[in-house]
């Protein structure tokens, strides 16, 4: 990279100029800003303790030493204390030339060792998957892509709460007023039929618990001492004791969640390599909290559930398990986290979940670093924010959640709408239509949701995702087709570039030179998404990647340019871009149509 060697180069400039060394890593470079001629600017402030001269005339000795010492340097400008380099044309356009025609441009060629686990989803088998699954799969899924994208060996696992109180709550209302539907006799995805009958749990559980307080219980104790709760509940012991009927009932609905999940996850673009069930796990998580009791790490108290108490380290006491001797969510957590280790070894594991359960992580990796597990040090919680719409937050108990597969349709539905209006779709066959209408919409729905930094809550408003213009899918989908347009035409023209060119000589305009740049960085980009393992950082570049063509497409001409030279290098141009385009919307889980 050019920035190092840069760097290098002022390290000697400097010890010729002032006979001194200098710690590098004080000087600070960085590109110029585009409003500024330039192409790097080097902050000269730190050295004036060297030369013992103005900014002024530190920048200006130091540009005319980097000038000799560098000749990809064409010339230098001073403003202040920043010197700003700026690289000869023949530089920008050797690299076109070395890289134009490299499909892995970007990512990793080095394989690493440091295997990575990386869950997602998560679903409960009580409910349909939702908009917080949405973003919680693309999330993950694109994670996986980016470090895949960097070397690293992923495996992408999906835990799925198929067990507990929850479960039970479905099990029973279904019990009692299911009367034997199921979801070929309601035409209903199963998921959704597990869904209505948890939904309506909650309805009679709400008027049990108004009925005992107007009998004078409080909220709490009625919450306690109604019978759907502790109906519940009696599953719940039934199922840890394997009673037939029990366990048979359960396995039919989880049968059913499972279909609808896979039709989901299929439409989503989502898959994993390993599935795990917290009913193949929470045993082994018992075994860990009975071997803490035994190490004395944990406490039994007279009523038999087990705790740790967290207090040294500003926390509080955890239970671990109840008195009854079922688990909680931690100690199936527990039990899976070793499962992974055992299964992987990997040298980190990654939790893409949401922020309302940090204080459940810290406590994880609390109790294994207490149990002495080497793999506590490798969990990682993804912690992202929570999606809301504009009209409010989200419940599942009361049924107010935005339905995965029915936003996943209204998204199908606008992107129809919006391109049968705008006509770019008016030549398009039914099958091929459908298709784009696919793509669009659950491109919009998914560039939208991935350009917010993951850390950050997000307002989700689907009419404003599906725009052919400003930062959205379609609109750097559209970009991707009308470079494919213009590659298909000069092919029929026979005007493709070789992958030998090599010109110098030409002058490049502004706009060529700004997606130069971009195209650039991409290798750095790739590895910044995967340090923070955030892609906002690959939506939102390959946002200005297209923003950037297409201001050079409307102010340079391409097949029209009479110059072979520069007609030849606007190709490469245009190549280059749509292929860094369609691996970047790769990497966020977005197709990439040829025409639109």
């Amino acid at each position: 990279m050019f920035e190092k060697r840069l760097l290098e180069a002022a390290g000697q400039v400097i010890r010729n100029l002032y006979g001194q060394e200098f710690d590098l890593s004080k000087l600070t470079i960085e590109r110029t800003k585009k409003e500024i001629e330039g192409d790097y600017t080097l902050v000269v402030f730190p050295l004036l303790k060297l030369s013992h001269k103005n900014p002024e005339q530190t920048a200006g000795e130091l540009g005319e030493a980097l000038m000799k010492k560098l000749p990809e340097i064409s010339s230098y400008k001073v403003i202040k204390g920043f010197l700003n380099l700026i690289l000869a044309d023949d530089y920008w356009i050797s690299f076109l030339g070395s890289n134009f025609s490299k499909e892995d441009f970007g990512f990793s060629p080095v394989a690493r060792d440091e295997k990575v686990v990386l869950e997602y989803s998560s679903p409960n088998t009580n409910k349909p998957l939702h908009l917080g699954h949405i973003r919680n799969n693309l999330l993950g899924y694109s994670l996986s892509q980016i470090l895949t994208a960097n070397g690293f060996p992923v495996v992408k696992v999906n835990l799925v709460n198929d067990r507990g109180i929850h479960i039970c709550k479905s099990m029973l209302a279904y019990m009692k007023w299911g009367h034997g539907e199921t979801p070929k006799s309601s035409a209903m995805k199963g998921d959704k039929l597990i869904g209505k009958y948890y939904v309506l749990f909650e309805k009679k559980y709400k008027e049990e618990i108004r009925d005992l307080m107007e009998k004078g219980l409080t909220e709490d104790e009625a919450a306690q001492q109604a019978p759907l709760i502790l109906e519940a509940r009696e599953i719940l012991r039934k199922w840890e004791a394997h009673n037939h009927e029990t366990v048979s009932l359960w396995k039919q609905m989880n049968e059913w969640a499972y279909q609808g999940f896979n039709e989901t996850y299929k439409r989503l673009g989502v898959d994993f390599d390993h599935i795990y069930y917290e009913s193949q796990t929470y045993l082994l998580g018992k075994d860990l909290v009975i071997e803490g009791v035994d190490k004395a790490v944990l406490k039994r108290r007279d009523d038999g559930s087990i705790w740790i108490d967290l207090t040294s380290d500003g926390l509080d006491e955890k239970l671990l398990l109840r008195s009854d001797g079922t688990s909680v969510y931690m100690t199936q957590d527990l039990g899976t986290a070793q499962l992974r280790y055992e299964h992987y070894h990997p040298s980190q594991m990654i939790y893409v979940v949401g922020n309302e359960q940090n204080y459940h992580f810290d406590v994880l990796k609390r109790v294994l670093l207490k149990l002495g597990k080497p793999y506590a040090s490798r969990i990682f919680h993804l912690s992202y924010g929570m999606v809301e719409l504009p009209e409010g937050k989200m419940k599942s108990r009361e049924g107010t959640v935005v339905d995965a597969d029915e936003l996943m349709e209204e998204m199908y539905s606008t992107a129809e709408e919006m391109t049968r209006e705008l006509g770019k779709a008016s030549d398009f066959p039914q099958k091929e239509a459908r298709k784009l209408f696919e793509m669009i919409g659950l491109g919009a729905l998914k560039y939208y949701i991935l350009k917010v930094d993951p850390k950050k809550n997000m307002l989700f408003d689907p009419k404003e995702s599906i725009d052919f213009n400003g930062n959205t899918g379609p609109f750097i989908q559209y970009t991707f087709a009308r470079i494919n347009s213009l590659i298909s035409k000069a092919e029929s023209m026979h005007m493709m570039p070789g992958p030998d060119f090599q010109s110098t000589g030409l002058l490049l305009q502004p706009g060529e030179k700004d997606v130069v740049k971009l195209l650039m960085i991409y290798p750095q980009v790739i590895r910044q998404a995967a340090d923070e393992l955030n892609p906002a950082v690959v939506a939102n570049y390959v946002y200005e990647l297209a923003k950037s063509y297409n201001q050079f497409y409307q102010e340079l001409p391409v097949l029209k340019e009479e110059n072979t030279d520069l007609r030849q290098l606007r190709m490469i141009l245009s190549v280059f871009t749509a292929s860094v385009i369609g691996k970047s919307l790769k990497l966020l889980g977005i197709s990439s149509p040829s025409r639109m």
